[in-house]
């Protein structure tokens, strides 16, 4: 099977896109940068089709461009039969556009943001109390009316987002990364609406997402690299590139999962891609084992441990793999792969499991609460966290975790209770206790007017290095987060995988005891999510204790422990193996929604 192009099962649908040798190319005082080369394809009308890529691929300069926002610099484009340089007004009068930052007016209520959108539409009274009762009925939104936006949830003001751009119905829907920063919950609804829409109205979806499994809903899946199209073709066609490279295997007694997922890792000769996935690591051979026999009883850390057919299990190729195998594939250079050894020390963590580390807790939180006046956002939290652990925050939009997030930072006062974090009690000495943390926000917070060394400077100045300490830091967090080269480049235009890394290295560069990372991987591919909690490892192991939200449910895997509320309550508290038992389910996502819903009281939402 040739695997640089697969191409999709042939359609007699008339495409709603056509492109021929598209490029696109921006020019600036320094340079050129090509963001798209030498794009052809076709894409069939009343299907959904996903675009999926690293950061940077040309993901959202490729729907802009079928919006009509940007010109093609060469080749051609037709979107709905239309030639898109000249024709742009004609496309966008036919096309609805849900851009990753959707542009609600949080001081208007919902029904006020429905009003304006369908007003900026021509949308009839008549046909606007019909579509209306329809999409709030779907969003769920229907008791939420008289809300101002800003006062809604992350998934709630996502399905607003949606419920806007559909005030009309388009021919063409165009959704880039429509799910970022919801929970499972709210993301699972969305696909609902979404679906529901594709089923009973023919519109034709097409969709930038960071989410694989997403990806495998859709009819077709273009995967872009460094503004290519290096492959197509249906979920299916896609998955068999990695037919026979794929096995999970069972995490040894004395290791994490994170750890286990390191060692393999290690071993870029034999295993291409590794992720913890319930109580097992699942990974990716090298291509050359296909045929070649398994290498497993070569992997052998003398004293540590192995990796035989005993505790190897064969599995079906995801989306996911294949979409790792083809990143590789087309990457001459090191950074699609691992970076080298966790520490100095390489791979002596291992030799260091087996031992029970002393228990020293570095925050402490007793009957915590925070009132909003009335409302209750935190309700009488108790948990601890040892030094060294990563403890997950979990939580559906408006749960309460970002709000405890805060406050453990000392960024927020409880109204009540006992929080100590580094020996610290944050009522009587914050300051103190904020001089030993590092925060990295969920939104990028560095100056985006300033370059990437600027920024260090800046950062460093604020922490109270001296300038020797700073330069030293400095060189250490430019190598360590792979930001060599790009010191003067400035940071708001970096792609979002590398605006995470500088935030990394700017919270890093004062060595803190504890690092707080609130939704750092939101938005962003798997191979970046890969590589970021690489560097968690090495922190953790280094002695590093670290507090993470996500709405990743695969990244909680990689905590020792974690705590999901909801309405400010604590549902659950444990260990991955722990919370998944609670849930009574295989993973961890399914376990969060049955928790979650069970204390809601209500059943599990199918897809009709």
């Amino acid at each position: 099977m040739d695997t640089d192009k697969i191409y999709p099962s042939p359609s007699f649908s008339p495409p709603v896109v056509q492109a021929e040798d598209l490029s696109c190319v921006f020019r600036t005082p320094k340079a050129s940068i090509a963001a798209l080369t030498d794009i052809s394809l076709s894409i069939p009308a009343g299907q959904m089709t996903a675009v999926v890529g690293p950061d940077g691929a040309g993901k959202t300069t490729f729907l802009r461009m079928l919006c009509g926002l940007i010109a093609p610099s060469s080749g051609s484009l037709q979107v709905l039969g239309y030639d898109a340089s000249r024709n742009a007004q004609k496309i966008q009068n036919l096309i609805s556009y849900m851009p990753q930052r959707f542009g609600l007016y949080e001081d208007l209520s919902v029904q006020e943001n429905l009003n304006l959108y369908a007003d900026l539409h021509g949308i009839s009274q008549e046909v606007r109390k019909e579509r209306f009762e329809r999409l709030l009925e779907m969003t769920d939104l229907a008791a939420f009316t008289k809300r101002p936006a800003g006062k809604l949830s992350g998934g709630m003001k996502q399905k607003l987002a949606l419920a806007c751009t559909l005030v009309r119905t388009p021919r063409l829907l165009l959704l880039d990364e429509p799910s970022v920063g919801v929970d499972p919950l709210s993301r699972r609804d969305l696909w609902i609406i979404i679906e529901q829409m594709v089923r009973e109205e023919r519109i034709s979806v097409i969709v930038s997402t960071a989410y694989m499994d997403e990806a495998e809903r859709c009819s077709c899946v273009y995967v872009m690299f460094e503004g290519k199209l290096i492959a197509q073709g249906t979920p299916e066609e896609l998955r068999r590139l990695t037919a026979g490279m794929c096995f999970e295997a069972d995490v040894p007694s004395r290791l994490r999962a994170r750890q286990f997922q390191a060692w393999l890792l290690d071993q870029p000769d034999y295993i291409m891609d590794a992720v913890p996935q319930g109580a097992r690591v699942r990974f990716v051979v090298d291509e050359k084992f296909r045929h070649a026999g398994l290498p497993f009883k070569q992997l052998i850390s003398p004293g540590q441990i192995s990796l035989d057919e005993k505790n190897v299990h064969p599995s079906a190729p995801r989306l996911e793999d294949s979409f790792m195998f083809l990143l590789k594939k087309n990457e001459a250079s090191s950074s699609i792969l691992p970076p080298p050894a966790l520490s100095s020390h390489g791979v002596s963590f291992l030799e260091e499991a087996s031992e029970t580390p002393a228990k020293e807790i570095v925050i402490e939180v007793r009957d915590l609460v925070r009132k909003f006046g009335d409302f209750v956002a935190v309700d009488k939290t108790n948990f601890c966290v040892a030094k060294g652990e990563v403890f997950g925050l979990l939580g559906p939009n408006g749960a309460g975790k970002t709000t405890t997030f805060r406050m453990l930072c000392g960024l927020l006062p409880a109204s009540s209770g006992y929080l100590s974090v580094a020996g610290k009690n944050l009522r009587k000495a914050a300051a103190p206790a904020r001089a030993k943390i590092g925060y990295v926000s969920q939104k990028f917070s560095l100056y985006g007017n300033l370059s990437v060394m600027e920024n260090l400077l800046f950062f460093g100045g604020v922490y109270g290095l001296t300038a020797e300490e700073l330069k030293k830091r400095i060189a250490a967090v430019l190598e360590q987060f792979d930001l060599l080269g790009h010191e003067d480049d400035l940071s708001g235009d970096l792609p979002a995988g590398f605006k995470q890394r500088l935030a990394m290295a700017a919270g890093l560069l004062h060595q803190p005891e504890i690092l707080f990372l609130d939704e750092p991987t939101s938005g962003i591919d798997p191979l970046a999510r890969r590589l970021f909690w690489r560097r968690i490892t090495e922190l953790a192991e280094s002695g590093t204790t670290v507090i993470i939200t996500t709405h990743f449910m695969e990244e909680a895997e990689y905590c020792d422990r974690m705590l999901i509320q909801d309405a400010g309550r604590v549902l659950s508290l444990g260990t991955p193996g722990e919370v998944r038992a609670q849930g009574e389910a295989e993973t961890m996502e399914e376990a969060f929604i049955g928790i979650v819903e069970k204390a809601r009281g209500i059943g599990k939402k199918e897809s009709a």
